[in-house]
């Protein structure tokens, strides 16, 4: 699996100590940024990890910020991307399950190291339902986003 990672400067610190249990588990993890604990704008490299997810290099992705909202608020607002706030293992997976959700963002002043391998873990490992009630939620999502592209575009 391939999966793209980034963070900002509150998510730094997490980020970094997650890349090695990624490589033990045999993921490809590529780092988005931030590089460092200087300050910058989690907007910023959510972008960049959804870009890459949405353009399918990557399978899944996940952000690191200080509560994991914002990034899950930036993550939200890019079409073809569903984003969750994980904090503890039954949303990890189940936000996959039902939800198919493609980044997963965690709070690194909410949780801790070892509480975020599991949620790594349990993320990574679920997949998407094939239960009908999941796949026409899904869809419904997907119709939402063009309604509002479409509202966009025509000014309403």
């Amino acid at each position: 699996m391939r999966i793209a990672i980034g963070s900002d400067h509150c998510g730094y610190e997490m980020k970094v100590a997650l890349k090695p249990l990624l490589a033990q588990m045999g993921v490809e993890a590529v780092d988005f940024g931030c590089h460092s604990t200087e300050p910058v704008d989690f907007p910023d490299v959510a972008k960049k990890v959804c870009d890459a997810v949405r353009e399918n290099l990557f399978e899944r992705g996940i952000m690191v910020c200080g509560t994991g909202v914002g990034a899950a608020i930036a993550a939200n607002k890019i079409p073809g991307i569903r984003a969750s706030v994980c904090h503890d293992i039954h949303s990890a997976h189940q936000c996959v399950e039902h939800d198919d959700v493609n980044i997963m963002c965690i709070g690194a002043q909410i949780i801790g190291p070892w509480l975020a391998i599991d949620l790594v873990r349990a993320f990574l490992d679920a997949k998407f339902s094939t239960e009908e009630h999941f796949r026409r939620r899904v869809d419904k999502l997907r119709l939402l986003e063009l309604e509002g592209a479409r509202e966009l575009v025509n000014g309403s």
